[in-house]
């Protein structure tokens, strides 16, 4: 059983509340998922500023919780019968949470499948794909000359923009009801602003998604999540 007290992470992020949920994390689109989540359901919880240099994600006590190297991750000391457990992976942060309080899974199973396929649509699709065009169009990757990669992820892009713009027509949230599909996707759009991006992509021609995001940012727990860690 893991002991949450004795975990090696808190050596280098030690707990002030042990009892609470414990987030590692750092305010970047699949960050912020597990912050803003936490923030709905008002789950008490501790949040870790765990930075993306390889000083803090690729520390001997940060793999010892996510060997993967990534951001988020959360240990609750009141996991599932009683006994702590430690997840990774922003997706499965998402569900974690979503089971254990009830919240934004929907109310019958029909919707927590419906709900988990557009989850995974962000997981696959929109997050590595807006990820890709961040490297080709803002950083590193620009400096290729070869066009190809940078057409490739913004032809992509656009296509998952639609797909979202035609699920939206009609309708305030993604999969009916605001859930985790929501918390999941509307980070990743919100992220094409720091990629400079949204004329590359042409976000005028998607309004049912500018609109949505829009609602999303408005609300309270949202705009708390998105600086839980803080930068400073």
């Amino acid at each position: 059983m893991l002991d949450v007290n004795a975990h090696p992470i808190m050596t280098r992020w030690p707990a002030q509340f042990p009892d609470r949920i414990q987030l590692y994390s750092f305010p970047t689109p699949n960050g912020v998922k597990a912050s803003i989540m936490l923030e709905e359901t008002g789950l008490p919880y501790e949040a870790h500023k765990v930075t993306l240099s390889d000083a803090d994600v690729k520390s001997a006590e940060f793999l010892s919780l996510n060997p993967n190297n990534k951001i988020p991750a959360i240990i609750d000391p009141d996991g599932p019968d009683g006994e702590p457990l430690g997840l990774f992976e922003s997706g499965a942060i998402l569900l974690y949470l979503a089971e254990k309080t009830g919240k934004f899974i929907g109310q019958s199973s029909s919707d927590k499948h419906r709900i988990t396929q557009w989850l995974m649509f962000q997981m696959g699709g929109v997050g590595p794909m807006f990820g890709q065009l961040g490297f080709f169009h803002k950083f590193a990757g620009s400096e290729i000359e070869d066009p190809r990669p940078r057409e490739r992820y913004v032809n992509e892009a656009k296509r998952l923009l639609n797909v979202l713009n035609q699920q939206l027509e009609g309708q305030d949230w993604i999969a009916g009801d605001y859930s985790i599909a929501d918390i999941a996707i509307a980070p990743w759009l919100r992220g094409l602003d720091f990629y400079n991006a949204k004329e590359l992509v042409g976000w005028e021609e998607y309004p049912n998604v500018a609109a949505y995001l829009e609602r999303f940012m408005q609300r309270p727990a949202v705009q708390k999540g998105l600086v839980t860690p803080a930068r400073d």
